[in-house]
């Protein structure tokens, strides 16, 4: 029988395995004691591709460097170490490529930790199976899901919950690294199998999904110490010059969420309509008051495929004429592109899409500027052209180029040349990589779409010496 719950000293030490473990922080953990380290290692932020091709946004080095401080701590404390959404997209060729360096450092270093590796990716067979029997239901602003779609992905992924992660813990691993998963529940994970509130675990989980950015300070750090207890949890910084706040640790239930007040994860609801946070010191603010209510459970899915290619042009503006006229200069542009591809291409050019994006201006918003807006000093124009095959889109760019670097805004006038900073001036940008899917699939199981393979690192260096 489990003893009864007391609390959990869960240190975080990046909000993203690869941005940049601090050595002091780990440090100073380490003085405090701590019972789990635990942290995300990836997210949609960077777009479609990662999933799509099974790679990381962060290279090697930067990851492993991380790796080594807090494999480190794990050596050192005995404290579990738990990896979530692991080599950026948490498919199972991000787990991997995670999986390998955390070996290499094992081999460099001596370390003999029992490994969990939790797999999360889908098949698109399996989630057909479960879109039959009308188990699959789209979240806004997509409708419902068809087999096209799915066919249309490289990869899928489910989000987990806490559940696989307290499996690997109830097994004896001491490193878990996990495929997709929600960021909450990598750092919930630990405290529920001890457990503690449900409330206050995915409270605690949400609060430091991302390390120091709950936190404030002259000389910000990367992570940030929780301890959940029986009746709540505290968060307060590594670094004694920074803190938290019960502004910093209240706002970030908006971070990435349209409800201040709800949190919906996987198995249930986080509510913290009626939390308390109440600053106990100058640097660590209490929280009690927050609820979970268990709900049906399900998984958001995630899906990633190619589709067609891009060719970049680009080119500096500081012409006055063309200046204080961009939107007439845009569209005039736009005309001329298009055009110079239909004349010259023929109908075998196939779909194609020529986006022209006025840095300056208003290629950040994409919205239409003021007639009365002051004309900028200068602008860079950004040329996306998008075909079918790389090769088309390189043609179309070639084709352009005579017009993206000298169209007049006017007939009449001299051609002008605007000022391009490479040469040749068409890149080839590869494959256009988008998200097909934003939708959740019902489970009977938390572990039901979850895989699991064991890594004895130790019990693998017994058997070579026997």
């Amino acid at each position: 029988m489990q003893a009864q719950f007391t609390q959990v000293r869960l240190f975080v030490p990046v909000g993203s395995l690869g941005a940049g473990v601090r050595a002091d922080e780990v440090e100073a953990a380490i003085e405090r004691g701590f019972d789990v380290m635990a942290m995300d290692a990836g997210s949609t932020d960077s777009g479609a591709a990662y999933l799509a091709t099974g790679t990381s946004k962060n290279n090697r080095s930067a990851v492993k460097t991380d790796l080594l401080l807090v494999m480190g701590a794990q050596a050192r404390t005995g404290a579990k170490l738990i990896v979530g959404t692991a080599g950026q997209a948490g498919g199972d060729a991000n787990v991997d490529w995670t999986v390998e360096i955390v070996r290499e450092i094992a081999r460099e270093k001596g370390y003999r930790p029992k490994i969990a590796v939790i797999y999360s990716e889908q098949t698109q067979a399996a989630i057909k199976a479960k879109l039959a029997a009308g188990r699959v239901q789209p979240l806004p602003p997509l409708g419902q899901l068809d087999e096209a779609t799915l066919e249309a992905c490289d990869h899928i992924v489910a989000l987990m919950g806490p559940e696989p992660y307290v499996a690997a813990l109830e097994q004896g691993a001491d490193i878990i690294i996990g495929g997709r998963s929600t960021d909450p529940a990598v750092l919930a994970a630990f405290p529920i199998w001890k457990g503690a509130p449900a409330g206050a675990a995915w409270h605690a989980g949400k609060t430091g999904e991302c390390g120091a950015q709950c936190t404030l300070g002259s000389n910000l750090g990367t992570g940030v110490f929780l301890t959940i207890d029986a009746e709540g949890f505290e968060a307060e910084p590594l670094l004694p010059q920074n803190k938290c706040t019960v502004h910093t640790v209240s706002a970030h239930m908006l971070y990435e969420n349209k409800n201040p007040f709800q949190l919906h994860e996987p198995g249930g609801m986080l509510d913290v309509s009626n939390a308390r946070y109440e600053q106990v010191s100058d640097t660590r603010v209490r929280v009690t008051g927050s609820v979970w209510t268990p709900r049906p459970y399900t998984m958001k899915l995630e899906g990633a495929g190619g589709g067609l290619y891009q060719t970049l042009m680009l080119v500096g503006i500081a012409d006055p004429f063309v200046l204080e006229n961009l939107n007439l200069f845009h569209d005039r542009m736009q005309r001329a592109l298009t055009r110079r591809i239909e004349r010259t291409m023929g109908e075998g050019v196939g779909k194609f899409d020529i986006s022209l994006r006025i840095y300056g201006w208003n290629a950040v918003s994409g919205r239409p500027v003021p007639d009365d807006a002051p004309p900028p000093r200068e602008v860079g124009v950004l040329c996306v052209i998008t075909a079918e095959t790389q090769d088309l889109a390189n043609q179309m760019a070639k084709a352009c180029n005579p017009y993206f670097f000298h169209l007049p805004l006017a007939d009449g006038i001299e051609l002008p040349s605007y000022g391009f900073p490479w040469t040749p001036a068409e890149v080839p940008r590869g494959q256009v990589y988008e998200f097909k899917l934003n939708h959740v699939v019902e489970v009977d199981d938390p572990l039901e779409l979850v895989r699991f393979k064991w890594i004895d690192l130790a019990a693998a260096l017994e058997d070579a010496h026997a």
